[in-house]
């Protein structure tokens, strides 16, 4: 499932002065260039939850 392009023109990392985001619909992620956190999509919804994304600042995965 896609994701609206104008909801994707808005979203950004929910991370304090952090980059929109970019998404990648093959794998149905967002990526933020600035922290590299990685937020998962599911059923077409953003989960923007700092304690839910892959990677980023003292993570591993």
């Amino acid at each position: 499932m896609a994701l609206d392009s104008q909801l994707l023109e808005i979203l950004a990392c929910p991370d304090t002065h952090h980059t929109p985001l970019t998404y990648d619909a093959a794998v149905q992620t967002l990526a933020c260039s600035e922290c590299s956190r990685v937020f998962e999509v599911r059923d077409g919804i953003p989960v923007l939850l700092l304690d839910e994304a892959r990677g980023g600042p003292g993570k591993d995965n």
